[in-house]
């Protein structure tokens, strides 16, 4: 269930972050979800091994290359997904993966139970 949530609070998050941001075209709330689902798929098969074999440029840049990671996923969910998923270049890649970062922890703050002692 849980899961589920987390899917579409980062479909809502995409939908705001397409309409504000310049460079980023989503079709519809059926795109927004593939979206999420790709992109969700993408952090938890690629990200790990894009992560391995960069690992000395990310030690070297003491974290900051994982901004990179962050915007080719985001870029190759578009090359994946198609014509329903656009963006412009990396720097809209980058500004799109920083911010979707932001509203998906505040977003995912509100699942978060809490525990009653």
């Amino acid at each position: 269930m849980k899961l589920i949530l987390k899917v579409l609070l980062t479909a809502i998050a995409v939908v705001i972050l397409a309409k504000f941001l310049p460079g980023i075209e989503i079709q519809g709330y059926t795109s927004a979800i593939i979206v999420a689902i790709v992109l969700g798929l993408l952090r938890i098969t690629v990200k790990p091994l894009l992560i391995f074999f960069t690992l000395p440029a990310t030690i070297v840049t003491l974290g900051l290359f994982l901004l990179v990671i962050n915007a080719v996923i985001v870029l190759l969910a578009d090359s994946l997904i198609g014509t329903s998923f656009e963006v412009s270049g990396f720097w809209t890649a980058l500004l799109f993966s920083l911010l979707l970062s932001l509203f998906q922890s505040f977003l995912y703050s509100f699942l978060n139970e809490k525990k009653e002692k």
